[in-house]
C-alpha cells in the first residue's frame, strides 16, 4: 500500500519555489522604492507614465502629504505597487533617466566641439560646418579669435560661451 502524499512513479513531480520571508520583504521595498521615485517625478511628466487611476491618485496625494502621513502613503503605494507589473513602470522611468543622460552627452560632445574651435581655428570650424551647413563660417572665426583673445587676456569667457550658445542653436533646430 502506498502513501496518500507520495506521489505515483509515473506522475511528474511539481516544483515547489520556495521564497524567504527576507526575500518578499525585499521586493516589496523595491516596489516602494519605485513608488517613491514615481512620487519625485512633476506632474506633467507622471502623466506619461502607465499607471491606473487608484495608482495615479495615490502618489499625487503622496506628493502633497509631509512627514509620517508622507511615510503610509509611500507604504500605500507600494502595496499598491504588489498588485501591478513594475515592469513597464520600470521601463518607463528607466526610458526617462536615460533620456537625461544622453541630453548631457549631447552637451558634452559640443562644449569638445566648442573648445576645438578655440584651440584648433579653421580645422574644427570646417568640422562644424559638415556637422551644421546653415552655420556662418565667419561668425565662428570671428567668436574663436575673441575667445583666444580673451583668453589671453585673462578676461571673462563671453566669446567663449556665445560660441557654444551659436553651435546649440544649431544643434537644437536639428533635433
Amino acid at each position: 500500500m502506498g502513501r496518500k502524499n507520495k506521489p505515483a512513479p509515473w506522475e511528474e513531480e511539481e516544483e515547489i519555489i520556495w521564497v524567504s520571508k527576507s526575500e518578499m520583504k525585499r521586493d516589496m521595498l523595491a516596489l516602494q522604492e519605485l513608488g517613491e521615485e514615481l512620487v519625485k517625478l512633476k506632474p506633467a511628466v507622471l502623466e506619461k507614465f502607465p499607471l491606473d487611476d487608484d495608482l495615479y491618485t495615490a502618489i499625487v496625494d503622496a506628493q502633497r502629504l509631509k512627514n509620517e502621513a508622507r511615510r503610509r502613503q509611500l507604504q500605500y503605494v507600494g502595496k499598491l505597487m504588489r498588485s501591478r507589473d513594475p515592469e513597464p513602470i520600470q521601463a518607463a522611468l528607466d526610458k526617462l533617466q536615460n533620456k537625461h543622460a544622453q541630453q548631457s552627452a549631447e552637451l558634452h560632445k559640443l562644449e569638445k566641439l566648442r573648445d576645438r574651435v578655440v584651440d584648433e581655428g579653421d580645422d574644427a570650424i570646417n568640422d562644424v560646418m559638415l556637422q551644421y551647413p546653415e552655420a556662418d563660417r565667419q561668425r565662428l572665426r570671428q567668436l574663436a579669435r575673441q575667445a583666444k583673445k580673451e583668453r589671453q587676456q585673462n578676461k571673462p569667457p563671453k566669446a567663449y560661451r556665445e560660441i557654444f550658445q551659436y553651435i546649440k542653436g544649431f544643434y537644437d533646430q536639428s533635433l
